[in-house]
């Protein structure tokens, strides 16, 4: 198992959400196919097909618990990270 599945397997789980290192869910979030923009100390992550729009920050070098939640959300709706879909 890979490191980028064990990370979608601890953000799917929701047993983590204050320990997940930013600097992972952004290669997980590069991974699955989103692009990043840069404002400030904001990062925003969007991606063809998905209505939403994910704006993340992180404190301490760790991503905050309400954006793993809203990850989480993004990848269940849309399936993301599926073998179907795209191999992480």
């Amino acid at each position: 198992m890979s490191q980028q599945d064990k990370l979608l397997d601890k953000i799917l789980s929701g047993t983590s959400d204050t320990d997940i290192p930013f600097a992972q869910l952004w290669q997980l979030l590069y991974t699955l196919g989103f692009e990043e923009r840069i404002r400030g100390d904001h990062r925003i992550f969007v991606k063809a097909d998905v209505e939403e729009i994910l704006n993340l920050q992180h404190k301490k070098g760790k991503a905050k618990s309400y954006q793993i939640k809203q990850v989480r959300a993004v990848i269940l709706k849309y399936k993301l990270g599926s073998k179907n879909n795209v191999s992480v």
